[in-house]
């Protein structure tokens, strides 16, 4: 099998997680792809449709795997909408993996805007299971309104766990008692040391920019920023250059990559 040929997974559980947005939980009926590290992604296939990118958000039982897609066009509108027995193809795992620290003491800070927060549970499920490794670990977390946030039944756990999380929305609704404005307004409320800071950042382009400008202007060194770019991704491979930009071919070369790298190639808008 080649890495063009997808693997056959089966949906064996789908969660609602909004109104436009399903964490699927897929086990092998082939033989199982190798292990997919935190921050990679796959390339689904829903059989007569089309084949799109989504990251891993996490593992399920031994060998399954975890996908939150948000239905924004066919292909991914077809896999939201499949069911448990429902056949899916598999290719990977493609991409760099997050860099996470391998020195004890570190501060960890994780910014998800949306989307974001699916590539990034692994990472946050990491310190979780971790916690005694990191000084501080904080979980700021972004979306439109409260309906949008991801996995908010997990964020008690993660607290209980010794995480700093802290949630915040672009327009508030009725019942909701937390921060209203952009994500990076939190940044005022970190606990961090910036020289021995790790950061994660997953969340729409122009977040993700002025969310890397501004940890790199509290201190943590630029290639201490890691963010996960998104651009067309067709192959996983390389080969089609759907992808590119600037020197970089992100299913290649990314989806995660440093800000020291990533900073300039921030502002190129994709065509």
């Amino acid at each position: 099998m080649t890495t063009m040929t997808p693997s056959r997974y089966r949906v064996v559980e789908r969660t609602p997680e909004t109104g436009d947005t399903v964490t699927l939980a897929l086990e092998p009926v082939d033989e199982p792809l190798p292990v997919f590290r935190p921050g990679q992604f796959a390339m689904l296939y829903a059989f007569g449709v089309g084949e799109v990118p989504i990251s891993v958000s996490g593992r399920y039982g031994v060998a399954g795997l975890l996908h939150t897609v948000r239905a924004v066009g066919a292909t991914s509108g077809a896999l939201c909408r499949a069911e448990p027995g429902c056949m899916l193809g598999v290719r990977g795992p493609f991409g760099r993996a997050w860099d996470l620290p391998a020195a004890a003491g570190a501060d960890l800070v994780i910014v998800a805007g949306g989307l974001g927060l699916a590539p990034l549970r692994p990472v946050v499920r990491h310190a979780v299971t971790n916690r005694a490794r990191y000084r501080h670990v904080a979980v700021l977390i972004g979306a439109r309104t409260p309906d949008d946030l991801l996995y908010p039944d997990e964020y008690d756990a993660w607290r209980a766990a010794g995480l700093d999380v802290l949630a915040t929305v672009d327009r508030a609704a009725t019942g909701w008692s937390g921060h209203v404005g952009v994500v990076t307004a939190l940044f005022d409320r970190l606990d961090h040391r910036p020289a021995d800071t790790a950061a994660y950042v997953c969340g729409p382009e122009i977040m993700m920019r002025f969310a890397a400008r501004g940890l790199a202007g509290r201190g943590v060194p630029a290639g201490c920023v890691r963010l996960s770019l998104e651009r067309n991704m067709h192959c996983g491979l390389g080969h089609c250059g759907h992808c590119q930009l600037g020197p970089l071919l992100l299913c290649r070369d990314g989806p995660v990559v440093g800000y020291d790298e990533a900073g300039p190639l921030l502002s190129v808008k994709e065509l």
